[in-house]
């Protein structure tokens, strides 16, 4: 299992995830957003709908119907009924549901860091989990030791 933190300083969540969920999506996976937080979720599914005319990327919300279908699916809980098999957890809140997942995206602010530094150590001691920390530099997401 590898988890990726990252850092939000300069952009909020809604304009560092649609950089991930391309990404995820040009390699051919699947990326469920969870956020226990509604409006985050919408602003969420702006930003990706409207990313560029050429590259949007289409997205659901869970319990709207069709969920299965969709590439990216937003939702309050970790349930990849889409087969997601990349997890972002956008709301700074460390979660885990019932599926492995072979990349989760934890995302946090300065609201949430003392948090997510409890979640860094305690992922540190369970064997099998990479774990690696980015955080923004000149507009760029740059791995930090």
């Amino acid at each position: 299992m590898r988890v990726d933190f990252y850092q939000l300083s300069r952009d909020p969540v809604e304009a560092a995830l649609p950089l991930i969920a391309r990404k995820v999506l040009a390699d051919g996976g699947r990326l469920l957003v969870v956020s226990a937080d509604r409006d985050q979720r919408e602003r969420i599914s702006r930003s990706l709908w409207s990313l560029g005319p050429e590259t949007f990327l289409a997205n659901g919300h869970s319990g709207e119907g069709e969920d299965e279908r969709q590439p990216i699916l937003l939702s309050e809980n970790v349930a990849p009924v889409n087969d997601a098999t990349f997890l972002a957890l956008a709301d700074g809140r460390w979660r885990e549901g019932e599926a492995t997942f072979a990349r989760t995206f934890f995302m946090f602010d300065e609201n949430t860091v003392q948090h997510a530094r409890q979640v860094w150590r305690d992922l540190r001691a369970r064997e099998g989990v990479e774990h690696f920390y980015w955080k923004q530099e000149n507009g760029r997401w740059v791995q930090a030791g």
